[in-house]
């Protein structure tokens, strides 16, 4: 059977409504649904997973809707839970709801979910359906997928050039892209759980690294400092009150530097080892560790450059500026593996989007005790999928 232009529609408000959660619910996906009266047919209820810990969208929506839910369809984004974790099963709330028909964008890879919940469903007697809008909803649990199966945060580099292309800035310039430009970065700033930085990016700007004005997160500031160069006295340590500060090095660093930033408030964390892209999937492996979704990769060039040839970005978002060419991937020649997802004119700069496809591998993120691991940056709760 397929699927009717109503039902496509359907689904494509339900993505819509997930995208609502960007940046308030990781570690969890983004999640939306819609109840649709089928008879009619006509939306009945909406929803969207709002919060980390919060209603999950299945639930939302059906309250939306009340008794109209009864004998309707349920379209979601990603498959229903079947287990407790912060709330009851959504499994359970839309039997109880008397929903027909469930239509799941694609299915949770979670241990704990994994086909259970629409086998759970069919065996109750509801008709179930997948693949509809997958790519969008694939999409939209990109970070989800990759904390879970990657074992680290989805990374997206970011980096502004001229037309000419080239992950490093021309010199001379404090400020490449537009201020238009620069709003979009902060605003993403405060999407995101961690931003990282080499230590000659720290050295050369002393950033702040924060999302002005701030948004719904307060991301970790990380400093990739293997020779233990960061000054105690930079701008990142002195607002470790206001936003933590992560430094990660090497056991080559000097123990007083390390004593000393610690006592300043940073934390610091000391690898293994010393090759570069070894060292930045390690400090990224840590960055999982502590359930951080996303993460922003904001240069220098060599750290950039380190991070593709390791096979390390998920997605570039690239501010080209200074008349920028009639063909703007011109400007990402010399960056292999990027797929140009959109082009956006920002008052005089062209953004770039653009990810880096690769199959996921096979198994689940779990704890040596086969447990599910928690997050010790912060102060939420264990993780359990959309809640």
């Amino acid at each position: 059977m397929g699927f009717s232009p109503f039902d496509a529609a359907a689904m494509q408000r339900a993505v819509e409504l997930a995208r609502q959660g960007r940046g308030l619910v990781e570690p969890n996906p983004m999640v939306g649904a819609v109840v649709a009266d089928a008879a009619v047919p006509r939306y009945v209820g909406e929803g969207w997973h709002a919060r980390y810990g919060g209603p999950h969208a299945e639930v939302v929506a059906l309250a939306r809707a009340g008794t109209q839910a009864r004998g309707g369809t349920l379209y979601v984004t990603l498959e229903p839970c079947c287990h407790h974790g912060k709330t009851p099963p959504c499994t359970d709330a839309i039997l109880a709801a008397g929903i027909r028909r469930v239509v799941a964008a694609t299915v949770d890879p979670h241990p704990l979910v994994g086909g259970k919940g629409l086998a759970l469903l069919a065996a109750a007697g509801v008709a179930v359906e997948t693949g509809l809008c997958e790519a969008a909803a694939l999409a939209l649990t990109g970070p989800y997928r990759t904390l879970l199966l990657r074992r680290r945060p989805w990374v997206i580099a970011k980096w502004a050039t001229g037309a000419s292309g080239g992950l490093a800035s021309p010199p001379g310039r404090r400020w490449l892209s537009s201020a238009g430009s620069r709003a979009l970065v902060h605003r993403l700033r405060g999407e995101v759980d961690a931003i990282v930085v080499g230590s000659g990016t720290a050295l050369a700007d002393d950033p702040l690294l924060t999302a002005r004005p701030a948004g719904p997160r307060t991301p970790l500031r990380v400093v990739l400092d293997g020779r233990g160069r960061l000054s105690i006295t930079s701008r990142l340590v002195a607002t470790v009150a206001e936003a933590p500060v992560l430094v990660a090095t090497s056991a080559a660093a000097d123990p007083a530097w390390v004593a000393a930033l610690r006592a300043a408030g940073a934390d610091v964390w000391v690898g293994t080892t010393s090759s570069p892209g070894a060292r930045l999937a390690e400090v990224l492996a840590e960055l999982g560790r502590r359930r951080c979704t996303n993460v922003l990769m904001e240069g220098g060039a060599q750290l950039l450059h380190e991070a593709f040839e390791a096979g390390l970005v998920d997605e570039a978002w690239v501010f080209v500026t200074d008349a920028p060419a009639a063909d703007p991937a011109a400007a990402i020649h010399d960056v292999a593996g990027l797929e140009i997802e959109s082009v956006e004119m920002i008052e005089g700069d062209i953004l770039l989007r653009a990810s880096c496809p690769r199959p996921f591998p096979a198994g689940p993120w779990v704890g040596s005790d086969g447990s599910d691991v928690t997050c010790d940056r912060s102060a939420r709760e264990p993780h359990s999928p959309e809640g």
